[in-house]
Formats: structure tokens, sequence, C-alpha cells
């Protein structure tokens, strides 16, 4: 694996961890029995704490990424392990 290619794919790891932890613990203003602030929506987080989410992100998304290494650096699962990818037939260099 490449360092393009590993950084490309932590990269879209840590985004798509990031909006899975993004909502977790999030609570709006009316719930944490305050009054919104005028000019931002109801719905808007009241702290939205994104620094420790940006680090549990990281965390995970380095945890995750080592698994993905794994699987393609010791070729755990290559493409033909994959059922719906077609066939192809190995050329003979020679």
């Amino acid at each position: 694996m490449s360092l393009v290619f590993a950084f490309a794919v932590y990269f879209i790891v840590w985004w798509i961890v990031l909006f899975a932890i993004l909502p977790f613990g999030v609570r709006t203003s009316e719930e944490a029995g305050e009054e919104s602030t005028p000019g931002f929506a109801e719905s808007a987080p009241h702290h939205p704490r994104l620094l420790p989410k940006m680090i549990a992100t990281t965390v995970i998304s380095a945890i995750v990424f080592a698994g993905i290494y794994a699987i393609i650096a010791h070729r755990m699962i290559s493409l033909d392990d994959i059922p719906f990818f077609p066939r192809y037939e190995k050329v003979q260099q020679g």
C-alpha cells in the first residue's frame, strides 16, 4: 500500500467515523433548559463539544484503518473472494 493510498483511505474513514460520532450527546438549548439564542436555529446544538468528538474520531479511525491495512497488506481478502465481482483469467507473461 503506497503512502498516498493509505492517506486517502484514512481520510475517507476519518470523515465517515466523524459523521457517525457527531450526533452522540447532542442536546438543543431547549433540552438543556435554556432559551435559544436569537439568530440560531432552535435545533442547533447547545454545546456541540467538537474537540472531544474529533479526538474520538481520530482514535476510532486509527483502529479501523489498522484493520483495513492488515486486510490489504496480508492479502486476507482478495478481489476474487468477493462473490459479485467478475472473474478474470491471469495473463501469463512469457
